[in-house]
Formats: C-alpha cells, structure tokens, sequence
C-alpha cells in the first residue's frame, strides 16, 4: 500500500481537497492507497477545512467536513512514501525537515497551487480543478 501525506500550508483550503481527490481517484481505479494531509505551520490544529473547500467539494459530491487540521511533522518523512506539496514555500518547508525516505514533490508538476484563503470569486473551484486533474495523473502513474 502506498502511503501519500498532502501538505498546503494550514491544512485547511489545498491540502484537504487533495487529500479526498486522491482518495476517490484510488478508489476508482481500485489502487491501494493510504492518504493525509498536513499543514507546514500548526495555525489551525484540530480545525476543520475551511468553509469554502467544503462547500467546493459538496458541488462535486464529496464531503470533507470530519477532515481535521495537524501539523507537518519530522516522522511524517519516516511514515510515508510521498509527500505532495501544494506550492514551492511548501516544498522548501517540508524540505528543510529530517531527511526521510518519503519523496517530495509538487502536487501539480512544476506548478504551484495558489493558496485561496485570502481570494475572492472562483478560487476553490480553480484550486479543485487543478487538484482534480493531478490527483488523476498521480493515481494513473503509480498505477503503472
């Protein structure tokens, strides 16, 4: 079973939406996956997504409402085999933790994902397609 931690920056708008993305492509594609998410700074520990990426996901049929907020941690580089990280502020955090055996990189290849906590309009949903089509290329690649 492949082990995927998704990481934004508060684990509260990307990461969660990523999170249940890959989740419901390996579902589909009937791929073994266990998958977190985890915010780089610990701001909204034990919170629940924001309000707009849960009503995001609702427009496409998901629910991400029992998804709670944690912290990036050292071992999480020791427990999983990939982290996907949403932008380069992301990756340079996680990369500045303990060397571990998980591999890093961006959720969607050379491209950062905007953070739309502070946006008005379409943000989540342009957050979600880019989530949507990654997560579909990711379960697809490591499915081969």
């Amino acid at each position: 079973m492949k082990r995927v931690l998704v990481v934004c920056l508060g684990n509260i708008c990307r990461s969660p939406i990523g999170e249940e993305l890959l989740r419901i492509h390996a579902k589909k594609n009937s791929y073994n996956l266990f998958v977190d998410s985890a915010g780089t700074s610990g701001w909204h520990q034990g919170n629940s997504p924001d309000p707009r990426s849960c009503e995001v996901m609702k427009r496409h049929g998901h629910n991400i409402d029992s998804q709670r907020s944690r912290p990036l941690i050292d071992q999480d580089l020791q427990t999983f085999d990939c982290i996907l990280v949403m932008d380069a502020q992301n990756l340079a955090d996680t990369q500045s933790l303990p060397v571990g055996q998980a591999e890093i990189q961006l959720f969607v290849p050379n491209t950062d994902v905007p953070d739309p906590y502070y946006g008005e309009g379409d943000g989540f949903m342009h957050v979600y397609e880019m989530l949507d089509k990654a997560a579909e290329n990711w379960i697809k690649t490591w499915s081969t």
